[in-house]
């Protein structure tokens, strides 16, 4: 049950460094507020605000932060926005297929954005549904080795609550589920005392494109580019890369 790509390692690795850069915060106090507006304020009963306000703790959110977006979005204090979710696609360099996740207020920004960061960075927007058949909805759940966790642990947790399949991506594991498992996935963890650094619904390609050290550089580029916008929450793309190739690229 175990991988290759070090796809996950980089993603995970480049969330580390933006979330020290305050880049994240903001899309994570939005991620909260939204859950908090959609499902209530109670984190017992309200799975989707637990696991973003898990997530933005790991990502080192004050707690000041994380409780007002939590109020605003449950309506207990004034300032929250109403948000939309809105799913652009697109093309990459070598034709890789994307699929942009937006959280916004303004739909016309946030097209505007996605799509100069795409026309700028060699890619284009397609159109609706010309891409999104190329992933599945899936549950994903990254645990760290830094807590001495191993592989036949997590299977031993993860397992029986659901879990199909766990990937070894060097620094991390990658624990993937049904969509509708990865909160039942996440409290085995929980109960195994097993850490995790994060647990979210996400968007798996089913074909991948394999990328040269140009090609991985250019698409870096072009997620670092829509990542920066600030409707922007998240970027799937169905690249893959060797890891001397994601290493090579992401050191240029």
């Amino acid at each position: 049950m175990s991988g290759h790509s070090k796809w996950a390692t980089t993603k995970h690795k480049k969330a580390v460094v933006d979330a020290k850069r305050g880049k994240l915060f903001a899309k994570l106090i939005k991620n909260i507020e939204v859950a908090a507006r959609s499902g209530g304020a109670d984190m017992a009963g309200n799975p989707t605000l637990f696991d973003a306000v898990q997530k933005a703790k790991k990502s080192s959110v004050p707690n000041d932060n994380i409780d007002r977006a939590l109020k605003r979005g449950a309506g207990l204090e004034a300032g929250g926005s109403e948000y939309e979710t809105i799913m652009y696609e697109g093309y990459g360099p070598n034709g890789v297929a994307m699929l942009i996740e937006c959280l916004t207020d303004n739909r016309n920004r946030a097209a505007m954005e996605v799509r100069t960061a795409l026309t700028r960075n060699n890619g284009t927007l397609a159109d609706p549904n010309s891409v999104a058949y190329l992933f599945t909805r899936k549950g994903q759940i990254i645990v760290s080795k830094d807590s001495g966790v191993t592989e036949d642990d997590l299977m031993l947790a993860a397992l029986d609550a659901g879990a199909e399949e766990i990937e070894d991506h060097g620094e991390v594991f990658e624990v993937t589920s049904e969509a509708t498992d990865v909160v039942a996935v996440r409290t085995a963890l929980q109960e195994a005392d097993i850490d995790y650094d994060s647990a979210e619904a996400t968007w798996v390609p089913s074909v991948k494109i394999e990328l040269d050290v140009d090609g991985a550089k250019k698409m870096l580029r072009l997620i670092d580019a829509l990542e920066d916008c600030d409707d922007v929450q998240n970027v799937f793309a169905n690249m893959d890369a060797s890891d001397e190739v994601l290493e090579a690229a992401a050191a240029e």
